[in-house]
């Protein structure tokens, strides 16, 4: 994964501008504010822009590769590191592109088959995804990210055994992480609720409290609310950059929690949150739009269940 942050000139106004925005949020009744004042809602994003260095760095290697005097390995490499970028920017087709073309002087690069695979899933074709993760794995068997990847894309093929196994195996490389537990979590609970919340909770005191994403998991055992996790997902923010990667975060999980309750429009607002984040790289963002996909599909056919009968 490629970040490539960058710093705002004016940082130190942005806790002020937060606490300014949850002091005044309780006394303002309509969505206009007085002329003159600025109130910023701390729990809307604000999307983030391309960042300047990326730009400049697929400049540069645009150029690189011109050049027929690039070796081979090195322009294989260079689309790689291309692919990445335009990965992390939203640009999905010139990102798969760009990989493939890396595979083809390279075909022994893990990560780009990696992501290929997650392009496949995103795109439907399930058995690509799994013939690039598994050529990643036989590349890199300690891969573990591939392992996350493979399995969501089992889940979302309904092979929920299958995916189970390497969300179990994603989830014990480092027991700590509350993001690994959240998607075995949600993995078993496609399985048996019980089972699930059972697996959590035992789960849970072993999750790493310095991270802030471990009250999700609180959150999905009825420890703390809704609006408390949400304050939580926006506490102790430095820069737009951070809020923007938790929000990120904390929507879709509050929307597939909202889908498992079965209120779907309220799942849908959160996924859409969540891409208006811009967060491209996180992979929250990258299956928020699937994950609508399925939950418009879902309504379609309840809706022609319902009329057949």
């Amino acid at each position: 994964m490629l970040k490539l942050p960058t710093k705002l000139a004016q940082a130190s106004l942005f806790p002020l501008l937060l606490l300014a925005a949850a002091g005044l949020s309780g006394c303002v009744t309509t969505s206009t504010a007085q002329p003159g004042i600025l109130v910023e809602q701390p729990l809307t994003p604000e999307p983030q822009p391309i960042p300047y260095r990326t730009e400049i760095a697929i400049a540069r290697i645009n150029e690189i590769v011109a050049s027929p005097e690039v070796p081979k390995e090195q322009r294989a490499r260079l689309f790689y590191d291309r692919g990445v970028m335009y990965d992390s920017v939203g640009l999905p087709s010139l990102a798969r592109y760009d990989f493939m073309r890396a595979l083809q002087l390279k075909p022994d690069m893990a990560d780009a088959y990696n992501f290929l695979g997650i392009h496949h899933t995103l795109s439907g074709d399930f058995e690509s995804a799994y013939e690039a993760f598994d050529s990643a794995l036989e590349l890199e068997p300690d891969y573990q990210y591939v392992y996350l990847n493979r399995a969501i894309a089992l889940q979302n093929d309904d092979k929920l055994e299958l995916a189970l196994r390497d969300f179990r195996q994603f989830q014990q490389i480092k027991p700590d992480d509350p993001y690994r537990a959240l998607w075995l979590y949600l993995a078993e609970i496609e399985v048996s609720k019980p089972q699930a919340d059972k697996t959590l909770a035992e789960l849970l005191p072993k999750l790493d409290e310095k991270q802030w994403s471990r009250q999700i998991a609180a959150f999905y055992l009825g420890q703390i609310s809704e609006q408390q996790l949400l304050a939580v997902a926006s506490d102790n923010v430095t820069e737009p950059k951070q809020l923007a990667e938790q929000l990120c975060e904390v929507y879709f999980y509050l929307a597939k929690w909202h889908a498992l309750q079965n209120n779907p429009t309220q799942a849908i607002e959160y996924y859409k949150k969540t891409l208006s984040t811009n967060i491209y790289e996180f992979v929250e963002h990258r299956y928020a739009r699937l994950e609508m996909a399925k939950i418009r599909q879902q309504v379609v056919a309840q809706d022609e269940h319902d009329h057949a009968h």
